[in-house]
C-alpha cells in the first residue's frame, strides 16, 4: 500500500479551505492568500512555478479556486493531493452557499447587513487587485505581452466583448506571434 506524506496532505487542505472560506470574490481574490501559504509557509514550491499555474488556472474554464488547487495539489502530492487540495477549495464554500441562501431569507437587507457587505465587496476589489499586479508582474514581461493586455483590456472594458472570445483571439495572435519570430529566427541562422 502506498504511504501518503499526511502533513502535505492535510497543508493542502488547510491551504485550500482557508482560501475557500475567508477569501470572498472569487478565485482572483484568493491567489494572494494561496501563494503566501503554498510558497512561503509550506515551501510546496517557487513563486514562479505557483504563478505559471494560476496563470494556467485561469485560462482553463471553471472555478478558479478549484483549477488552481487541482494544479497544486497535483504538483505537491500526485493525484490524492489533487484530490485533498480540490475538497479543500469546495467543502466550504458549498455548506456556507447552503446556510446563506438559507438566510438570506431572515436577514435584513437594510441598515448595517448592508454596510457589511459593501465593504466586504470593497476589500474584494482590494484582493482582486492584489491577485492582478502580481499575476500581471510575472506575465507582462515582454512589449508583445503589454499590448495584449491593453488590447484585452479595452476589448473587454471599452467594448464589451465576450471575455471567452478575447482569451481565444489572444491565444491565436500569441501563436502567430510565436509563428513569425520562430520563422525569422530561422531565416537568420
Amino acid at each position: 500500500m502506498k504511504k501518503y506524506n499526511l502533513k502535505l496532505l492535510w497543508g493542502l487542505f488547510i491551504i485550500f479551505f482557508k482560501a475557500g472560506t475567508f477569501t470572498f470574490a472569487g478565485g482572483l481574490a484568493m491567489l494572494p492568500v494561496i501563494e503566501k501559504d503554498v510558497v512561503e509557509k509550506y515551501r510546496m514550491m517557487g513563486k514562479e512555478e505557483f504563478l505559471e499555474y494560476a496563470t494556467l488556472a485561469q485560462t482553463l474554464p471553471g472555478v478558479i479556486a478549484l483549477n488552481c488547487a487541482t494544479f497544486v495539489g497535483r504538483r505537491a502530492a500526485g493525484t490524492i493531493g489533487m484530490l485533498v487540495a480540490s475538497f479543500g477549495a469546495t467543502f466550504s464554500a458549498f455548506f456556507i452557499m447552503l446556510a446563506a441562501t438559507i438566510a438570506l431569507q431572515y436577514i435584513p437587507q437594510t441598515g448595517p447587513v448592508v454596510g457589511a457587505m459593501r465593504c466586504i465587496r470593497a476589500a474584494s476589489a482590494a484582493l482582486i487587485l492584489s491577485a492582478a499586479f502580481s499575476l500581471g508582474a510575472h506575465n507582462l514581461k515582454t512589449s508583445f505581452a503589454i499590448i495584449m493586455m491593453l488590447a484585452s483590456f479595452a476589448l473587454v472594458f471599452f467594448f464589451d466583448v465576450s471575455t471567452p472570445l478575447v482569451v481565444l483571439a489572444a491565444g491565436i495572435a500569441g501563436y502567430v506571434y510565436q509563428r513569425i519570430r520562430a520563422k525569422k529566427g530561422g531565416e537568420a541562422s
